[in-house]
C-alpha cells in the first residue's frame, strides 16, 4: 500500500516575507510600523496599508496578544488538513496592535476559546515553513 503525501504548493515569498520568516525561525514574531502614521501590520507588504507610505520599520512582538474571534473546522476543504480535523482559525490581537490569523494549539477545538482571552506565541514549522502559533494563557 503506498501513501500520498499531500502537500499546499505555496508561491515565491515576496523579500519581507522572507525576512519575517526568518525571524520566526529564529523565535520572534515580527511586524512593521509605519513611520509616518505609526500603524502596525501583518502580513508583511512594502507600503502602509493605511497610508500608503513606504517608509517604514520591523519591530519585534512582545508575543502576548488576544483572541478576536475564531471558526472551527469540522471538514477538510483540502486533503493536507484532513488529519487535523477539528481545528481552529483565530484573529488574534498582538499587543502592539497588529491582528493576525493563526491557529491556537493545546486545544480540542474551540475548547477554552472566547473573546479577549489572553494568548502568547509559540513557535512550530509546517514542513520547512516557520509559523507563529499561539496558546491560551491560564
Amino acid at each position: 500500500m503506498t501513501t500520498v503525501e499531500h502537500t499546499i504548493e505555496l508561491p515565491e515569498p515576496s523579500e519581507h516575507l522572507v525576512a519575517h520568516r526568518e525571524a520566526l525561525a529564529e523565535g520572534r514574531l515580527t511586524f512593521q510600523r509605519c513611520s509616518r502614521c505609526r500603524n502596525a501590520w501583518l502580513p508583511p507588504r512594502d507600503h502602509c496599508p493605511r497610508c500608503l507610505s513606504a517608509e517604514w520599520s520591523w519591530e519585534d512582538a512582545s508575543g502576548r496578544a488576544k483572541v478576536v474571534s475564531w471558526v472551527v473546522y469540522h471538514r477538510s476543504y483540502h486533503p493536507a488538513f484532513a488529519d487535523r480535523i477539528p481545528y481552529n482559525v483565530v484573529v488574534v490581537e498582538l499587543e502592539e496592535g497588529p491582528r493576525m490569523i493563526s491557529n491556537v494549539v493545546g486545544i480540542e477545538g474551540a475548547e477554552g476559546l472566547a473573546i479577549d482571552a489572553p494568548l502568547e506565541v509559540c513557535f512550530e514549522r509546517e514542513g520547512d515553513v516557520p509559523v507563529a502559533r499561539f496558546r491560551l494563557v491560564r
